[in-house]
């Protein structure tokens, strides 16, 4: 008898999630938004908001869902998790009070100094915005700004990199944030890790590099994630297989702290002159990070999902030992003044064509898009990505960017992702690093 599992999120990480789980589950999806890709693959999709516990709890019943995966923080937040539990409904996902570790910034700092967590940079807390800009203007040396809730990957400002210090203090006081996290600027590379962990079990997954930046070459805003990249194999090319453990050893010491921990854990670091160090922790997959690492996976995510409903071990996952470029188009303005309600077209033959002409893989992941009956229009948020997979990083690319060329009017992208140049670029700054 096949296992029903609803999928919470209608993003691209919830369209990797989906796709990861369709051979050998009936899927079915809740989200605000009507995403194509899912909606593909799913039995049956409910539109309302993913934060609506009644809503999620009461469809999860109708379709009589033997467990549940939670794609978004908010979801989580909201405590998604925890009313599906109390319905009965096995949840890959932590609840409220444990996904604190990524919706409350000063939670996540000081848990790390209380249960001395490795990698933990020199940080600041304040429940006032005036007191927090008062010690940005003062505080000697770079420092990263951060309000500590949610902002969707775009709250946060670094002096000595995106604005000075007093273009910082304003920032802080004119965001309508009262709660502050503010800790010294971490200088590196960074990178990703996800664990799948339950019951203070942890099972890691290779490692990714986002880039937040909206525009080529590292510049303009943060945003939710133009792309990403991971290497064949676990760790990236900056990066030494060393480098990659002691961030694994980072995970595991907060695993060992959240004993009740169920879902993801996704570790981001910073690798700097002294090794990794956290630039924060999420409660969930990465976007596009996930989409990196499940379509390279060789063991079935239903697996990891039932062996921790369960409280089986969790297996050991296998991967392929192949690279993946993620590129992502956005509406035009994005992250800034996003061109939301504008119908766009994506040519799906492309991404096939683009696939053959390398000899690899490519697939497109539906994100922030909304299907109608009229057609395919934009979000505020991302709209769709494509992600090439070869057997090295350059072929990847050639794939990602061929097959970008499904993206019509209306959409930008960021071209260099994953391209020989920036990936060697990576590597040389890490050497100047380590000098």
């Amino acid at each position: 008898m096949s296992e029903t599992v609803l999928v919470i999120g209608g993003g691209g990480r919830e369209h990797a999630i989906t796709r990861a789980l369709a051979p050998d589950a009936e899927v079915y999806a809740l989200a605000s938004n009507r995403n194509p890709g899912i909606g593909s693959l799913a039995a049956g999709t409910e539109i309302t908001d993913e934060t609506d516990t009644a809503a999620v709890v009461a469809y999860a019943e109708r379709i009589d869902a033997d467990a549940a995966v939670i794609g978004p923080e908010s979801a989580l937040a909201a405590g998604v998790a925890d009313a599906l539990n109390d319905a009965g409904v096995f949840t890959f996902g932590p609840t409220a009070e444990a996904a604190r570790i990524e919706t409350d910034k000063a939670y996540q700092r000081e848990f790390m100094a209380e249960h001395e967590i490795p990698g933990t940079p020199e940080f600041e807390t304040f429940d006032e915005a005036e007191a927090a800009a008062a010690y940005v203007e003062d505080v000697e040396g770079d420092v990263a700004v951060k309000p500590t809730g949610l902002t969707g990957g775009k709250g946060v400002r670094v002096t000595g990199d995106q604005v000075s210090h007093a273009e910082a203090a304003e920032y802080v006081r004119g965001s309508g944030h009262d709660e502050w996290v503010i800790e010294e600027r971490l200088v590196g590379e960074e990178f990703t890790v996800q664990a799948f962990v339950n019951d203070g079990e942890m099972r890691l997954t290779p490692a990714v590099q986002d880039h937040k930046r909206a525009y080529e070459g590292d510049e303009g805003p943060n945003t939710g994630g133009m792309g990403s990249y991971s290497d064949a194999g676990a760790t990236l090319p900056f990066m030494t297989p060393q480098e990659y453990y002691s961030a694994a050893s980072v995970l595991e010491a907060t695993v060992d702290a959240l004993p009740e921990y169920t879902g993801v854990l996704y570790g981001q670091f910073m690798l700097t002159d002294e090794g990794p160090k956290v630039v924060e922790f999420n409660a969930r997959f990465g976007d596009p990070e996930a989409m990196n690492v499940l379509p390279v996976m060789e063991t079935p995510l239903l697996d990891i999902v039932t062996a921790a409903r369960e409280g089986e071990s969790l297996p050991e996952p296998a991967f392929e030992n192949r690279a993946t470029v993620c590129k992502y188009a956005v509406p035009a303005g994005y992250p800034t003044d996003p061109d939301a309600g504008s119908e766009i077209e994506v040519d799906e033959s492309t991404v096939a064509a683009a696939a053959d002409a390398h000899g690899g893989d490519a697939l497109l992941f539906y994100a922030s898009v909304d299907d109608r009956e009229d057609g395919l229009f934009t979000t505020t948020s991302r709209s769709f990505a494509v992600v090439g997979v070869a057997d090295d990083i350059p072929t990847a690319e050639s794939i990602a960017a061929d097959a970008l060329a499904a993206a019509g009017e209306g959409l930008r992208v960021r071209e260099d992702v994953g391209t020989e140049e920036l990936v060697e670029s990576r590597i040389d700054h890490m050497a100047s690093i380590r000098d």
